[in-house]
């Protein structure tokens, strides 16, 4: 069976490769649809390695996914052959503490397609567990149900923001997953939502969105922004969602007194924190790592139109030209947000 393979750094083919395809009890099979390619995706393309995880052997890349189930177990009974889904790529031990306690994406055994040695999804089938497959409503697309896994990321967020109705929020960030979580702190509660990045084509975007006031930092001050739209109070909650050292700076300051910070981008090193500035205004910190018992939510709020995720979808990809679609995705074009590749047709 072919798929996309991440041989080493800078090294991507299309070939085949054995992958196990046997279906258990509780899992089922699913023929891949849609697959977005993931900063991860692109940060092991170029550089083999995130942090401890280190690509040492072959690895099929992707973990953003949309398909139809093709063969169901024996023991499952809420999905059928021909459902269209898409899938949850972290796995758990279903015993573990973590898991046992609800927080499963925390489960340190957790099986997480695309990071070394799991093998992702892209490939024409693959097999899962059928817990962590979600039926897709009919007015949800495959591209849309492929971007649920980061809308996931930005529903986690809001959800350990403990968003009040009316919140003003920053997000620092305008990539995918600041896009995400800008709609999903809007879908908590959020009454404004101050969005700011350097690229202007990201921030563009949320235009026509009346709800965003959007901040290019080359040319405005986020603080004096903030500051404007809030009589000087501060924003409620900040999301860092950039992943930038520089964002910490002076970070605290675009708070409100008791708001709360959300760690949410991931920086490449340690960042300084001033902790006499955070315990003066009694600054609340909650941090996410991936998602848990989001995945429903977020195909709801799809399905609702509540969160419009389609103009963010930038440029779809044959799976024949899926090394292509890779390259462009590591050149960071300016106005793609999402790019995705497509193995099946309707």
């Amino acid at each position: 069976m072919q798929a996309l393979v991440l041989e080493h750094a800078h090294s991507i083919t299309l070939r085949d490769i054995d992958l196990p395809l046997a279906v258990g009890p509780r899992d089922v099979k699913i023929r891949i649809h849609t697959v977005g390619i993931c900063g991860s995706d692109v940060h092991y393309f170029k550089h083999g390695k995130i942090g401890p995880f280190a690509v040492e052997a072959p690895m099929v890349l992707g973990h953003e996914a949309s398909g139809v189930v093709a063969e169901v177990g024996a023991e499952v009974t809420h999905l059928k052959v021909g459902d269209r889904v898409c899938m949850e790529p972290g796995v758990p031990q279903f015993d573990s503490p973590a898991t046992m306690r609800g927080l499963y994406n925390l489960d340190p055994a957790v099986r997480f397609w695309a990071t070394p040695p799991i093998h992702g999804c892209l490939t024409p089938y693959v097999v899962h567990p059928a817990a962590f497959t979600f039926k897709l409503p009919d007015n949800v697309s495959f591209g849309e149900g492929a971007i649920v896994e980061p809308l996931a990321i930005g529903l986690q967020a809001a959800k350990k923001a403990a968003i009040k109705p009316g919140d003003v929020a920053v997000v620092i960030g305008a990539g995918t997953i600041g896009a995400m979580n800008a709609l999903a702190a809007l879908a908590g509660g959020c009454s404004r939502v101050i969005l700011a990045d350097l690229v202007p084509e990201k921030l563009a975007l949320f235009a026509d969105n009346p709800a965003v006031t959007t901040v290019d930092v080359r040319h405005a001050s986020l603080f004096d922004t903030v500051r404007a739209l809030t009589d000087g109070w501060g924003a409620d909650i900040v999301f860092e969602a950039s992943g930038s050292m520089r964002a910490y700076d002076n970070i605290v300051d675009l708070l409100c007194p008791n708001g709360c910070l959300v760690l949410v981008g991931m920086p490449p090193e340690n960042v300084p924190f001033d902790i006499v500035a955070i315990q003066a205004k009694e600054v609340r910190i909650e941090s996410v790592f991936r998602y848990a018992n989001i995945f429903p939510r977020a195909i709801a709020l799809l399905a609702s139109g509540k969160i419009d995720v389609k103009p963010f979808i930038s440029r779809t990809f044959g799976f024949a030209d899926g090394v292509r679609a890779f390259e462009e995705a590591a050149k960071g074009h300016p106005r793609d947000v999402k790019i995705q590749i497509e193995l099946a047709g309707d």
